[in-house]
């Protein structure tokens, strides 16, 4: 619910700046909102706890899943963290310099809850289970949940790759 919160305050913002800049950012968290739970769907998971115990097996299935959680948090060398860089440089240009810091402290505290999150799934290991898992998952699903993965984590990198090459 904080994160929510959090983006929709850096989403009121962009749109004091711009539209065009809201719509980015809500394009951007759009997306990343999407793939974590196109994959919430995938593995029916409803609980922190599922989290923790669901992907005992697949580490890379975990891993994605979390860097995705930082992707939205918008953690720099993500994709989440482009629409936060537009809307700094707009804020900074405009010399609110106040509400850019509020801005980015209310961030960091919101990540500080998605690092939290991550490092206890990793560091703990529940082997006992009180769902009933099945992985009924096909591999078109599969696919497509690690295509938007690999722009999620490797999206920043591409745009700057596409931005230095036009």
């Amino acid at each position: 619910a904080f994160s929510s919160i959090n983006h929709l305050g850096w989403m009121l913002s962009s749109l004091m700046i711009s539209e065009s800049i809201w719509l980015i950012y809500f394009f951007f968290y759009s997306f990343l909102s999407f793939v974590l739970t196109f994959m919430f769907n995938i593995f029916k998971l409803f609980h922190l706890n599922q989290l923790f115990s669901w992907f005992i097996n697949s580490k890379i299935l975990k891993f994605t899943l979390f860097m995705n959680f930082l992707s939205l948090g918008g953690l720099p060398p993500f994709l989440g963290f482009l629409p936060k860089w537009l809307v700094i440089q707009q804020l900074t240009l405009c010399n609110q310099y106040f509400m850019l810091t509020i801005m980015m402290m209310s961030t960091l505290i919101t990540l500080f809850f998605y690092l939290r999150i991550c490092y206890s799934a990793f560091m703990m290991n529940y082997f006992e289970n009180n769902w009933i898992m099945k992985m009924n998952m096909n591999s078109i699903n599969y696919n497509m949940y690690m295509i938007m993965t690999f722009f999620s984590i490797f999206g920043l990198f591409l745009i700057s790759l596409f931005y230095f090459m036009f």
